[in-house]
């Protein structure tokens, strides 16, 4: 199993990860890369700031209705072809 795929695994049980996790519990070296190659792959990762705080954390969502509208009028139907 690749740091990636441990990466994504953690994620999609529920739990949240920051840049700094990454690093050091997945041992990935590009926190920020990781989470971008996730997206491009389909997954929908949520970042959010902690309050009163500059720390990112990085979550598994479920995209809105108003996410799906925008990437259907942006990609047309190949948006969610297979």
């Amino acid at each position: 199993m690749t740091k990636q795929t441990k990466l994504l695994t953690y994620l999609n049980t529920g739990h949240t990860v920051t840049s700094r996790d990454i690093v050091s519990g997945f041992g990935l070296s590009n926190p920020h890369d990781a989470i971008y190659k996730l997206r491009n792959q389909g997954h929908c990762i949520y970042s959010n700031r902690r309050a009163g705080s500059e720390t990112v954390e990085y979550r598994i969502g479920t995209p809105s209705k108003r996410m799906v509208a925008v990437a259907n009028r942006v990609l047309g139907t190949r948006a969610f072809q297979a």
